[in-house]
């Protein structure tokens, strides 16, 4: 049995999403070991909890020194030992001392088209707004490999999503995520699986 470990901040529907996948085996001969995120109330957590899914919190309240942080976050993915780190909508920066240790074994999944609508404070609604105010006629939901700036890791997967004429940010946030639910446990399959 292969292991991933999710890292979500959230609501955590693609962690759900992916949970669902392991068990259908749509994600073959794989389970989600652990869950990590900075936010103690999230629905991730709730739900990683709800699953029995082990659960580690890992913020500045915890650990207030980058030293530390860093440590407990090595630490902690040594005793799972993962065969992939999944991040589901993590709204954290994984530090470079992570991203070297686990070279193309972090991916991310992004709601726009990379790198025209990523980088530092393009997530959720704001890419989605973006797109909108630029007029594009298209978007993308785009799976990459994660490095140490946002958003600049190699692609892997990016699944075109036309923009309609009456589209807002709202009603493409809805099909843009329906997509990401599709695609990302397809992406997780193909990278454990092939």
């Amino acid at each position: 049995m292969k292991t991933i470990v999710v890292f979500a901040s959230g609501g955590g529907s693609n962690f759900q999403s992916i949970y669902r996948n392991t068990l259908s085996g749509n994600i073959e001969d794989t389970a989600i070991s652990l869950l990590i995120s900075n936010n103690p109330k999230s629905g991730s957590i709730l739900f990683a909890k709800e699953k029995n899914i082990d659960t580690f919190i890992l913020n500045a309240n915890r650990y207030p020194n980058n030293d530390e942080y860093n440590k407990a976050l090595i630490e902690k993915l040594n005793e799972v030992n993962p065969e992939l780190i999944v991040l589901a909508g993590y709204m954290k920066l994984i530090p470079s001392d992570i991203t070297s240790i686990y070279e193309k074994k972090i991916i991310n999944i992004h709601p726009g088209k990379l790198p025209d609508f990523g980088g530092k404070g393009f997530y959720g609604m704001n890419v989605h707004r973006a797109v909108i105010d630029r007029g594009v006629k298209n978007t993308a939901v785009t799976i990459h490999y994660v490095n140490e700036e946002y958003d600049k890791g190699m692609i892997i997967h990016e699944e075109k999503i036309t923009i309609k004429k009456d589209d807002t940010a709202e009603s493409l946030a809805k099909r843009v995520l329906s997509v990401e639910h599709e695609i990302y446990p397809k992406v997780i399959n193909k990278l454990l699986n092939n």
